[in-house]
């Protein structure tokens, strides 16, 4: 995605008028506007490609940990858990119906 015009192109453009052109006050107050919310959106876009930089960089310099379970956890030991877990929310679940 190309920008055509920055701020300063906007602001320093001319029309050309006509017989029956358009108010030129009213077209000049329109693209202060319009530079004004470009200036702000130029703003807002930098903000956003620096946040985006550092949140990668604390991607990349974040330990990679593996979810591992703790010591003398056993695959009985997680299915009793998420049993009890099951219980605890399903059972309080159908008491209240």
């Amino acid at each position: 995605m190309e920008i055509k015009y920055t701020a300063k192109d906007i602001l320093e453009k001319d029309f050309k008028t006509g017989m029956r052109g358009y108010n030129q006050d009213e077209v000049d107050h329109f693209l202060d506007d319009i530079i004004q919310d470009y200036e702000k959106f130029s703003k807002q876009m930098e903000q956003l490609q620096n946040e985006n930089k550092r949140l990668r960089a604390e991607i990349d310099e974040a330990p990679r940990k593996q979810a591992t379970p703790a010591p003398g956890t056993t695959n009985f030991d997680i299915l009793r858990r998420l049993s009890h877990l099951e219980n605890h929310v399903f059972g309080n679940k159908l008491n209240n119906e």
